[in-house]
């Protein structure tokens, strides 16, 4: 069972859209996980259904028992983060503010605060319009441990692609060097790095590589908006060349992509033009991540005269 992980260096790239349309080329083939847990967006393209919520437990945050509460002023004292506020008749803890290193819980003369773990976000499993499962999640406002919100999305998402003997799981990462893109890499077959030629795009791809080339996984990239800075554009593939990062794609700047975000469809879905070159790429992943071990991914048509959109990765005649 392979794992193929979208990533980018920034936000606004396209990795999102591109992901959606290779989710929808692999159809019932593979699992989706879409990992970018503070900024979730894969479900305004894949329909899902919510079918299975999961309450999602981390970090610990500190709340005082006005009831047993002395006022002696200790835990104000003590806070480091200003997380605790006083007023005359009582002292609160904020839930954001507090870092949850319990120190407060420690001095209180009377045990009136308790160490608390809050739920921060959820988990969900759904039915796509693919006819797949996707696992995906929500982590609430201001919440920490992203990573292990997104550990656990994948944690599920391959357990239910064994489950399902399927194929692949196919990954949204966040953008960014973070902790929940180290995460999102824990494990990958294959990374595919979504850039733009930009100052920003350059620079951050350059980033975001580091972190893959220290993980030792194989990756490509695919330059979305590729007319937009010849110059930039020369420079970007002269480093991927110098890298040995195979080119996978060039998807020149195209407002289909927003026109079919609008619709709730795939660009693949909305665009033969877009739809043919992701379904050329999309084979180049394939290729790269077939080996002699286990059954092979099967790649689609991608002829110029038929439309490439599929349900499902069906298989190649033979030549």
């Amino acid at each position: 069972m392979k794992e193929i992980v979208i990533i980018s260096g920034k936000g606004g790239t396209g990795k999102t859209s591109i992901t959606a349309s290779f989710a929808y080329l692999g159809g019932k083939d593979l699992i989706v996980a879409d990992c970018d847990v503070d900024a979730a967006d894969m479900h305004l393209l894949m329909a899902p259904d919510f079918a299975e919520t999961q309450a999602f437990k981390s970090g610990n945050v500190s709340v005082i028992n006005p009831d047993q509460c002395t006022l002696c002023g200790r835990c104000f004292d003590v806070c480091r983060f200003d997380a605790i506020s006083r007023s005359e008749n009582s002292y609160t803890i904020d839930p954001i503010a507090c870092e949850g290193c319990g120190y407060c819980a420690r001095v209180c003369p009377v045990q009136a605060i308790s160490i608390e773990y809050p739920e921060v976000g959820n988990l969900f499993i759904s039915q796509i319009r693919t006819g797949t499962t996707m696992v995906h999640a929500r982590l609430g406002i201001g919440a920490d441990n992203s990573g292990k919100l997104v550990a656990k999305v994948k944690e599920t998402a391959k357990r239910l692609a064994e489950e399902q003997n399927k194929k692949a799981v196919i990954v949204d990462g966040s953008p960014g060097i973070g902790c929940p893109v180290v995460s999102s890499l824990s494990g990958a077959s294959y990374v595919v790095l979504v850039t733009e030629p930009t100052v920003s795009g350059f620079h951050d791809l350059k980033r975001v590589y580091d972190l893959v080339h220290t993980f030792h996984i194989n990756a490509g990239c695919i330059i979305n908006k590729a007319d937009l800075n010849h110059t930039i554009l020369q420079s970007l593939k002269t480093y991927l060349a110098k890298e040995g990062i195979e080119v996978l794609g060039e998807i020149p700047y195209d407002e289909e992509f927003t026109s079919a975000m609008t619709q709730g469809k795939t660009v693949i879905e909305y665009s033969q033009k877009i739809g043919t070159l992701l379904s050329k790429s999309w084979n180049k992943i394939l290729g790269n991540i077939d080996n002699a071990k286990g059954a092979p991914l099967h790649s689609i048509k991608d002829s110029e005269e038929s439309s490439p959109i599929r349900g499902t990765m069906e298989e190649e005649e033979p030549s």
